[in-house]
């Protein structure tokens, strides 16, 4: 039972400070030791450097020839074309995504219904099987007329002239991401308080401008981080089209090693492509987040930069302290 009287006689923080001062004989406040914490770290850097140390003195990457063709011209090709398809699936995808999601949304029984088909067969489908399916679209379509229904055709393309292997690449990737896009937008407006909403049309704004101008820029903090996990899964997921034999990244290095029978470092080459291009995404991915999430907390968590400029504050004022410090008995003397 603790009395008044031990209540009184406990230290206190400002007591403990003057003890600390002054070097007199009461407790000393020490923080807690987190012994199994430090031993995991140490566990886990040591597993960390043994796996960097096989791949680095592994002879069979041969790091020589990874550097001798990591910006050869063929390579740099295909890299481009990725980062094309990927853009523009990206772009045309989530075009197509919003629409179907404005329409998943819509009052319309029947654009609602044909908005969720529409989801139901792409999600439901692999996308290789869609990529090799427009790729044979000729033996259903041999040829595409524009003209009257059940009347003549004034314009007649064939499909195998038309459909070239990039372009089929494009339209499979970009109806496939749509269906995803698709739902990642109709979660994010989802997400949004519907009081928002309410407010909205008191204020009499009509649905088109309350789902413009309000719903839109509070539901990007939800769709953001999934359309850049959609961004990068598509970055990576273009080298599928290399079953197509379009020029992609992959592509370009299987030609290549098809002649010198240097698998693994040309693999290792398409592999660190794919690693630079994918952390460029996600630092632009992170920042965007921030960009968006301005609204929902009143301060933001410091970038890493902003973090090391505060470590690097600190310790420069720690280095001044214990300068200052030392300088003063030699003062004294």
């Amino acid at each position: 039972m603790v009395t008044p009287s031990d209540v009184a006689s406990t230290p206190d923080a400002k007591s403990l400070e003057r003890a600390d001062a002054t070097g007199s004989d009461l407790p000393r406040i020490v923080p807690r030791r987190h012994v199994g914490r430090w031993a995991v770290a140490v566990a886990a850097l040591l597993v960390l450097a043994m796996a960097l140390n096989s791949v680095a003195r592994n002879q069979a990457f041969q790091w020589a020839v990874v550097g001798r063709y990591f910006t050869t011209a063929a390579v740099l090709d295909g890299l481009l074309l990725t980062l094309w398809l990927t853009g523009a699936v990206m772009v045309l995808g989530f075009l197509l995504g919003t629409l179907l999601a404005v329409l998943r949304l819509s009052h319309n029984p029947v654009l609602r219904t044909l908005s969720w088909g529409y989801v139901w067969i792409f999600r439901s489908t692999p996308l290789l099987v869609q990529l090799l399916f427009w790729f044979n679209i000729g033996a259903l379509y041999p040829t595409l007329g524009l003209g009257l229904p059940f009347g003549p055709q004034f314009v007649t393309v064939k499909t195998v002239n038309l459909l070239g292997p990039a372009l089929t690449a494009v339209i499979g990737l970009t109806l496939h991401e749509a269906a995803y896009a698709a739902e990642v937008v109709r979660g994010g407006v989802l997400s949004v308080d519907s009081g928002q909403t309410e407010a909205a049309q008191a204020l009499g704004l009509s649905r088109r401008r309350t789902l413009r101008r309000v719903v839109i820029p509070q539901a990007m903090r939800s769709i953001v981080p999934t359309a850049g996990n959609m961004l990068i899964g598509t970055l990576k997921g273009t080298s599928i089209v290399s079953v197509l034999a379009v020029h992609d990244l992959l592509y370009s290095v299987q030609l290549i090693y098809n002649q010198t029978y240097q698998v693994i470092p040309l693999l290792m080459v398409a592999t660190l492509w794919y690693i630079v291009v994918t952390s460029v995404l996600s630092a632009g991915q992170y920042y965007v987040e921030r960009y968006y999430a301005r609204g929902d907390s009143r301060t933001l968590p410091p970038t890493p930069v902003q973090r090391l400029r505060a470590r690097f504050a600190v310790a420069l004022a720690r280095l001044n302290a214990e300068t200052a410090a030392d300088a003063r008995p030699r003062e004294r003397g």
